[in-house]
């Protein structure tokens, strides 16, 4: 029997043919997928709203960032201007498919160039993989 954490399972007792859509299950605890914050050498940061905390979490560890994006730069339009109202500057670097060896060489490279303080990725899993 597994323990219960807010009345779902566990990862522990969790029948993966009864796993709930809409939850994460990690170790002992179950997160709704609506809002949270994983953190590990990486740190992510979810859900509805929490866009506008970006420049605040920015502005602790740095005053330029190497913007990781998908395809379309574009879409980070409003990251942009919430950085630049926090004092974070910004250079973008997009990722158009399943990052390879050489562009998170690139990636690198730029980060470097621009003297990145940090790395923020936004958008898909591609995005966030490359960042």
């Amino acid at each position: 029997a597994g323990a219960r954490s807010r009345g779902l399972r566990t990862w522990r007792s969790f029948p993966s043919r009864t796993m709930q859509t809409g939850s994460l299950a990690l170790g002992p605890a179950v997160i709704s997928s609506e809002s949270f914050e994983f953190a590990t050498a990486t740190r992510i940061v979810f859900g509805a709203g929490r866009l506008t905390e970006a420049g605040s979490l920015a502005r602790e560890l740095g005053q330029r960032a190497l913007l990781v994006t998908g395809k379309t730069p574009d879409r980070a339009g409003r990251l942009r201007e919430i950085l630049t109202a926090a004092g974070v500057g910004c250079l973008p670097f997009a990722v158009a498919g399943e990052p390879t060896i050489p562009l998170a060489v690139a990636g690198s490279v730029a980060a470097r160039e621009a003297r990145a303080d940090l790395v923020i990725a936004l958008g898909g899993g591609s995005a966030l993989d490359a960042g």
